[in-house]
């Protein structure tokens, strides 16, 4: 029961909803980005990643001095289920348009997976 609760109030808050939905349309971002893209402080940003990475929505790995986040895919199938919901409400918020051209515009870290190539990350 832990894991149900950890994952629906990982997904109740609308920052974390924007850091799921952005990531989920880019495969892998940084904190750094997420900044740009949310126009929120660091620590805020590192803050809500480790919530949706202990409640194993999102996957981490580093990269010289940097953080990517990918999102899990070691989750039971309603769990997949629900963010994916979640994911396709918050594209339909206005707020989804904005950040996505924010992130366009954010600098990207040398460190990002070349998406043909995930395999090799």
């Amino acid at each position: 029961m832990e894991n149900i609760t950890n994952i629906f109030g990982a997904l109740s808050d609308p920052i974390r909803l924007r850091i799921l939905a952005l990531i989920a349309e880019e495969t892998e971002l940084c904190v750094c980005e997420l900044v740009g893209a949310l126009e929120l402080p660091q620590p805020k940003i590192s803050r809500h990643c480790k919530v949706l990475n202990e409640a194993n929505l999102l996957s981490s790995r580093r990269e010289a001095q940097w953080v990517l986040y990918s999102l899990s895919e070691d989750n039971p199938d309603w769990a997949r289920q629900a963010v994916t919901a979640a994911i396709e409400g918050v594209r339909k918020d206005p707020h989804h348009a904005v950040d996505r051209a924010r992130l366009t515009s954010v600098q990207r870290p040398p460190v990002r997976c070349d998406l043909t190539e995930k395999q090799a990350c």
